[in-house]
């Protein structure tokens, strides 16, 4: 029976309720709220399949369909409804690869004004900011239930972007801990003494130090023995290796 031209208002109202077979209903509301096709790219069967049906059991109001790749599906588009939004399962690759990298953007401009959603193994931030330079529109890593995965599909859509909670609190711990960490060396040493820390660290003598900082040698002497008291090191050896350590937890470059 054809659907076309169907009020779904005067199915809910039909009289009596026996007059319109219930399927039809759910077929008819299923017309009206059709958002085109949501594309599935995953090249392992299994992982895409298993994926595909779990979000076509949640009645999502887009078709969900699933191939290997862009062109794979491109070959069979006209079977399917107009592309509404495409995800990416990446797996466990590092987005920042160059040939991911170029992936991405491919698949962006392939997509046309579908927003590229990413499927992802790995929950990571430095991640997740790589996809958004890119152009993505969403990052979904798989710690995530398959509602959230069709709510970020629905953001996506709408024209939002899909953050994970869980990245955007870790986002915050880096930035907090940084924070602490930049305090930590500040409280620790003053900015002579982290010049001279470093000094130490890359093997130079008082009197080279002592030039290079324009200070006296004797000035170096007393800063240097500071450096070692407040890192408990007993002798220059020792504190360059400290002073590395420090410097690395701080995310400081020696």
């Amino acid at each position: 029976m054809p659907l076309e031209g169907i009020n779904p208002e005067f199915i809910d109202d039909a009289d009596p309720p026996q007059a319109v077979p219930s399927f039809i209903k759910q077929e008819v509301r299923r017309a009206v709220v059709q958002k085109g096709s949501v594309l599935l790219i995953d090249d392992r069967i299994l992982a895409r399949e298993c994926l595909r049906s779990s979000l076509v059991s949640r009645h999502a109001p887009w078709e969900v369909v699933a191939y290997s790749s862009m062109e794979e599906w491109q070959k069979k588009a006209d079977r399917h409804p107009p592309l509404a939004a495409v995800l990416f399962h990446v797996g466990s690759d590092k987005i920042a690869d160059s040939h991911m990298e170029e992936h991405i953007k491919q698949l962006i401009k392939a997509s046309g004004s579908a927003p590229l959603i990413i499927l992802a193994d790995r929950d990571d931030v430095v991640q997740m900011l790589n996809a958004f330079e890119y152009g993505v529109r969403g990052y979904i890593p798989s710690s995530v239930s398959v509602e959230v995965c069709v709510e970020a599909i629905n953001l996506a859509l709408a024209g939002g972007v899909f953050v994970p909670a869980s990245t955007v609190f870790a986002t915050r711990e880096m930035i907090n801990a940084s924070s602490s960490h930049d305090r930590r060396l500040t409280e620790m040493f003053t900015s002579r003494q982290i010049q001279v820390a470093k000094a130490i660290w890359e093997g130079k003598p008082n009197k080279i130090i002592a030039y290079e900082l324009n200070m006296c040698e004797s000035t170096v002497k007393v800063h240097t023995r500071t450096i070692m008291q407040k890192l408990k090191a007993t002798n220059r050896t020792e504190a360059a290796y400290k002073v590395s350590n420090l410097f690395a937890s701080n995310g400081i470059s020696l």
